[in-house]
């Protein structure tokens, strides 16, 4: 059988990084085995659940690079559910509960209070005919729940190795509301089971969800998937991170500037103690691909890792896939020979925009030394100028004014430039052009200079 899996977000908000990272190492377990990824949206919440949502994480993941061979949504296919449904109910794995909301936390504040753990107690199993009936008469709707069988319920987990847990100290989860909507819970494992999912690789948060499901597995007489829990992704400070706040999603770190490549390069490495490095495509990514890499240790987003390895994917792109991107953000003049300059000084694209004005706008020049740019100025060489003009003019402002390293550079660059670091002037000064050059002499001089600037 062909691997499968499926990253199944709920299309309640924007895509977060935590959910990116889940839905790359699908895609990456697929590629590297050469099976199928399977984007599928757990949208039963019908109040919360929002086609804008579903729409934007397919952008994102798209922007990603992560294509997705199939595509499912659980609202179409509620007929499967109701069919599994009744099987259970036939197979006596579940059954109807009538308490309320108000009632279930009267209970549970009770349990807790006595030292127990807040399970439930099956009271509605205990319910006589006749008290079922009055409590439909009153205008009560049951809600049912899923059956556990008692004993343990275990696997062996890709990421945490042997999990056990014991299935007399979990609550039958609740699979369907008094309104006969489904939960997340069972449309989940019927997907799995219908949809042929052969490994389930989702966050730690579900480990107790898995020992249930496991259980609906097998009710429903199919075999469970292979599963692997990855620890959740905290920030710095090793809070978690909250998707409710907005911050950390793929979109943000899109607007923010954040390359594709360095985001995926970032999350697959996350987790695994390798260090950070910008891969080379995804699919280099994939060909190094091995889940077991990912430990169970809390791992911490850092922003400024992720910028380094933005830097370091800017910094070996081709001018070919820039140069569109450039020319949107209104750096219409930039051409290979520019990109080759300033690339490596960036940290995201945006960062081109000052040397585009350096080689191509205006800009405010250091200020400098009026006789030491007189004298700049006059030495000149006519145009037309390649990166061979640097050397030879600034040998000639050597041997002029006996000035050496920095005394000789700082002005330069500052008077050309307006800040005291950046890509070679030699690359630069072909760029900005001999009228360019002599303007921000005169500039940095701050005052006419008496002698004749080359004009």
């Amino acid at each position: 059988m062909s691997t499968k899996v499926r990253f199944a977000p709920s299309p309640t908000g924007l895509l977060h990084v935590g959910n990116a990272r889940t839905a790359l190492v699908n895609a990456l377990f697929a590629r590297a085995g050469g099976g199928h990824f399977l984007l599928r949206f757990d949208d039963t919440d019908r109040e919360r659940s929002k086609d804008e949502y579903a729409a934007a994480i397919e952008e994102d993941l798209r922007w990603m690079g992560l294509a997705w061979d199939s595509s499912a949504r659980q609202r179409d296919r509620l007929p499967a559910y109701e069919e599994a449904f009744a099987r259970l109910r036939v197979a006596d794995r579940v059954y109807p509960c009538w308490e309320t909301p108000e009632e279930l936390e009267y209970k549970r504040k009770r349990q807790l209070a006595r030292g127990h753990p807040p399970i439930y107690d099956r009271a509605a199993l205990r319910l006589t005919d006749g008290e079922r009936r009055r409590l439909e008469e009153d205008g009560r709707r049951p809600h049912w729940r899923f059956m556990l069988q008692p004993g343990f319920v275990g696997w062996n987990d890709m990421v945490r190795g042997r999990v056990e847990m014991q299935a007399d100290h979990m609550s039958d989860p609740v699979v369907v509301r008094a309104d006969g909507t489904f939960l997340y819970m069972l449309p989940s494992a019927i997907d799995d089971i219908d949809l042929g999912i052969t490994h389930v690789i989702r966050g730690e948060d579900h480990v107790a969800n898995t020992a249930v499901q496991i259980q609906m597995f097998q009710a429903l007489e199919a075999e469970p998937p292979a599963f692997a829990h990855l620890p959740k992704v905290a920030d710095i400070a090793g809070k978690e991170l909250s998707k409710r706040l907005g911050s950390m999603t793929v979109r943000s770190l899109r607007g923010d500037g954040i390359e594709p490549l360095a985001l995926a390069s970032y999350l697959a490495r996350l987790g695994t103690g390798d260090p950070a490095q910008a891969a080379p495509s995804l699919a280099a990514l994939a060909a190094e691909f091995d889940i077991a890499r990912y430990g169970r240790a809390t791992p911490k987003f850092d922003e400024s890792q992720l910028v380094q390895l933005n830097a370091q994917v800017l910094h070996a792109s081709a001018w070919e896939t820039v140069a569109p991107r450039l020319a949107a953000l209104g750096m219409t003049h930039a051409d290979a020979a520019f990109w080759q300059a300033v690339r490596g000084n960036l940290n995201r694209l945006e960062d081109a925009r000052p040397w585009h004005d350096v080689c191509y706008g205006e800009i405010t020049p250091g200020i400098v030394d009026a006789t030491f740019a007189a004298i700049a100025a006059s030495l000149l060489p006519p145009a037309p100028w390649d990166e061979s003009t640097w050397q030879g003019w600034t040998q000639a402002l050597r041997d002029t004014t006996a000035r050496k390293g920095k005394e000789l550079f700082l002005p330069l660059r500052l008077a050309l430039t307006g800040r005291e670091h950046g890509p070679e002037l030699r690359a630069l000064l072909p760029l900005m052009g001999r009228s360019r050059v002599v303007q921000r002499l005169r500039e940095a001089a701050r005052a006419p200079s008496p002698v004749d600037l080359g004009q």
